[in-house]
């Protein structure tokens, strides 16, 4: 049942899989590995992003903690090896770890040549220096992203609808206009966005306003009710392409975090509050399928996501590479019913 295998080749490579070559004067041992040579194997798995016209690999590697928990080095390996196996968009925020996040993925980007084969997806809004999403502070924030990221143009711009700043929607979206228009951005995002906004969002887009196309929301096993329900409507009626968020709560559907006593260093009291008896019924099922299965148990928790209607593609973060091989197997984690509905009876 798993799709990827890992490579023999170094993640530092290009954005397909590494190529090893033997020093000239020392031929490879008989029983040396067979190099791996050409793309990765998920350079043929990509799913539409709504109506953008931007196709993803069905992972988007999220850059939450990078420059936070996750050093710059380490960073640059984990993108690497997303790369490597053949996955090709990328997630930041203006907001996470003040903009550090957003200059080590310009770094990947530009030492490795990969902008023009990356979907490059940026939240904006949350950034003390120019909080919200008025019409000056959207320009403010779009241009200071830019240049941390060291590129010209944005795929998918996020509007964080989490930070109140009194504007109104049909300014933040005059100004996206002009900033689609000039080939800042590609396609509009939302982050945060209530049904009801993304309503309004949608007749001002057929007044001539810019079309919001993506949706970001939180959503997994253990945060569902934010999501299911009115949101969800809205997004299947609008062909909204669903990008949820903390797909894994925080690493704990990983099953790296079972107490109360590993999740002493991990931020957010989301994830402690979801150590009950739910959480542990959760885990219980993601590790019998995922040992029926043979694949990680993030695995698993990834494959029922992409098992949920308007789902496209969810944004997973990683600390370190070998977390990416295990996140990799979930875009080829095919469930059947009976573990959807066992998953679902657990999380309930």
């Amino acid at each position: 049942m798993r799709l990827f295998s890992v490579g023999t080749g170094s993640a530092a490579g290009g954005a397909a899989a590494a190529v090893t070559t033997a020093p000239a004067l020392v031929p490879p041992h008989p029983s040396a590995p067979i190099p791996v040579i050409g793309p990765g194997i998920g350079t043929c798995l990509r799913v539409p992003i709504g109506e953008t016209g931007i196709r993803t690999f069905p992972l988007i590697l999220g850059g939450a903690e990078f420059g936070w928990n996750t050093g710059a080095d380490t960073a640059l390996r984990i993108l690497d090896r997303y790369a490597e196996f053949g996955g090709n968009a990328v997630h930041t925020a203006d907001s996470f770890a003040a903009g550090r996040s957003e200059h080590i993925i310009g770094r990947w980007l530009a030492t490795r040549g990969y902008r023009d084969d990356i979907v490059l997806n940026v939240r904006v809004g949350g950034h003390p220096d120019n909080p919200g999403i008025g019409s000056v502070n959207l320009v403010r924030a779009a241009e200071a992203s830019l240049n941390r990221l060291g590129v010209e143009c944005i795929d998918v711009l996020y509007l964080d609808g989490t930070v109140d700043d009194g504007s109104a929607l049909e300014d933040t979206l005059a100004t996206a206009e002009w900033l689609v228009e000039t080939g800042k951005v590609r396609a509009l995002g939302a982050f945060g966005f209530s049904a009801e906004r993304l309503v309004e969002a949608r007749i001002l887009a057929s007044a001539g306003y810019p079309r919001i196309a993506v949706l970001d929301e939180p959503y997994n096993l253990l945060r569902r009710s934010e999501f299911e329900g009115d949101l969800r409507l809205v997004a299947a009626a609008q062909d909204l392409a669903v990008t949820p968020s903390h797909a894994l709560e925080h690493g704990f559907l990983s099953g790296r975090h079972r107490t109360k006593q590993a999740l002493q260093g991990v931020r957010g009291m989301q994830l402690r509050s979801n150590i009950n008896r739910r959480g542990i019924k959760v885990l219980r099922a993601l590790d019998l399928i995922a040992e029926e299965l043979q694949v990680p148990v993030a695995a698993v928790a990834i494959g029922w996501l992409l098992a949920q209607r308007t789902i496209a593609a969810p944004i997973v973060n990683a600390f370190a590479t070998d977390q990416v091989d295990e996140l990799m197997q979930g875009a080829g984690v095919a469930l059947g019913r009976a573990q959807l509905a066992e998953l679902t009876r657990a999380a309930s």
